[in-house]
């Protein structure tokens, strides 16, 4: 029988009591290695699975993953609102949601790819893949990312414990983004009659099932694991309706400096990605370095895990995540002016640019927990669950961004499946692939160090300010 809603905050307040450790790491890691798990591999695998397999052009399934998050407006909002107005209960608020919509993403992930209606009509296809799309990411994957998300502050509030969530749920991440980047290439590409490396529906079909039930299996190691130690709530007189709300979210700085850099952020990193899957094949006529690659850019968020917490608390997130991204910009450069013809090279400089792409991805977690605080000091409110549910939204934004980018940019490329290993589209490929990303690198550099106001100094000051309200 379960308890009431007062009883319930006074077993989450006890659990202040248990001292966060090990176990809240390997926790909240756990349920974004879930997340990734139905994530990475449709950020890469769906558009070359629907050009390639389903025969429907690029720019239309770019336009339709853009105008499908559209729906996201509406349900990461709902979805931010439904965890804020949630009741609690033994696990707490946010964590509870993680296991009701396990299994639901599970399945909307594995039904995107359908190899067996490849015969269907046109029509049915980009109906299939609309509706698929929108099931898994509009509904599922907002209910579980949503709350999760969330967690972190009802897990501590403690800024360097939270810091080492972020770092935390980023090498869970990692590990996920192995298992589809590195190995799932090696699995679902083979060879044509005439050599060339295609990727086989069939096989991606089944990775996806096996990648959906681990992810199940993985999402209630987080369930088990996470303790909530903070009760997240306002007083009733403070309470505001959705409205308001989103006005105090975009009058603030600080939230409207994580969103725009977040976004540069996922533009360069779903693009470099979504186009390695047509440079290495088609251009370098190589799949292992696509494999090599993805596991050499993991190898390094996952070395760079390791000190990442020791260099946030020397230099600041802000000025740590700017000066790495300026970098990632020029080496990006250089390979876009250099145009070589070996992969080895064209992955070895790669790595560096990513160096740039994983700082930001290492600290980005804390710093919208710095944002919520931000905006807690200036309005003395506080609404995690939405404030990140708008954030998640903004994000996917960048996710739907980057998927019509690649498309658009392959087709000024001129790649079709006739065109698909021509010398002057393969090349094109190349120059898209650095030169755009390139130009992200200077914009994501020059938002975090002109636009983004959370200094090292100015989270500092937020987090005593709030520390001495809540020793009043």
């Amino acid at each position: 029988m379960g308890i009431n809603n007062s009883e319930a905050k006074k077993k989450i307040r006890e659990n202040a009591k248990i001292p966060f450790g090990m176990k809240d790491k390997i926790g909240y890691a756990a349920g974004d290695f879930a997340n990734d798990l139905t994530f990475v591999i449709a950020a890469m695998f769906m558009m070359k699975f629907y050009t390639d397999i389903m025969g429907v052009s690029s720019a239309i399934v770019g336009l339709v993953m853009m105008v499908a998050k559209v729906v996201d407006a509406f349900t990461d909002v709902g979805m931010g609102q439904i965890v804020d107005r949630s009741r609690y209960t033994a696990k707490g608020k946010f964590t509870p949601w993680i296991m009701r919509f396990a299994g639901p993403v599970a399945v909307a992930s594995f039904l995107i790819f359908a190899p067996y209606f490849a015969d269907k009509p046109m029509g049915f296809k980009i109906a299939w893949m609309f509706i698929t799309y929108i099931l898994w990411g509009s509904v599922c994957y907002t209910g579980v990312n949503i709350p999760y998300g969330s967690m972190a502050s009802a897990i501590t509030d403690d800024a360097n414990e939270r810091q080492q969530l972020s770092t935390w749920r980023n090498i869970g991440a990692t590990v996920a983004q192995i298992v589809i980047a590195a190995v799932l290439p090696m699995i679902v590409y083979i060879k044509d009659a005439e050599g060339h490396q295609v990727l086989d529906g069939n096989r991606l079909m089944v990775a996806a099932g096996v990648c959906s039930v681990l992810a199940v299996a993985v999402y209630y190691i987080c369930y088990a694991l996470s303790t909530e130690r903070v009760v997240i709530e306002n007083k009733e007189e403070n309470k505001k309706n959705v409205g308001e709300l989103l006005k105090i979210l975009f009058t603030s700085r600080s939230f409207l400096g994580i969103i725009v850099s977040a976004l540069i952020l996922l533009l360069v990193q779903l693009t470099l990605s979504g186009m390695g899957n047509y440079v290495y094949p088609n251009y370098f006529n190589n799949t292992t370095f696509l494999s090599i690659g993805a596991l050499v850019n993991c190898i390094l968020v996952l070395v760079l895990a390791t000190v990442i917490g020791k260099l946030v608390e020397k230099f600041g997130k802000k000025e740590l995540a700017a000066t790495c991204s300026a970098v990632g910009a020029v080496v990006l450069f250089i390979m876009y002016a250099i145009h070589t013809s070996s992969p080895l090279i064209y992955f070895i400089l790669s790595a560096i640019a990513y160096i740039g792409i994983g700082v930001f991805a290492l600290v980005c977690w804390a710093m919208i927990i710095d944002v919520i605080d931000d905006i807690d000091v200036k309005n003395n409110y506080r609404s995690d669950g939405t404030v990140y549910a708008v954030y998640s939204f903004a994000r996917k934004l960048g996710q739907a961004g980057a998927s019509g980018l690649t498309g658009l940019l392959l087709s000024i490329a001129g790649y079709t499946a006739e065109t698909a290993f021509d010398t002057g589209v393969v090349n094109n490929i190349y120059s898209l692939a650095t030169l755009i990303p390139a130009i992200g690198m200077v914009l994501l550099a020059a938002s975090l160090f002109f636009f983004y106001p959370l200094t090292k100094k100015k989270v500092e000051e937020n987090i005593e300010t709030l520390k001495a309200r809540r020793n009043k």
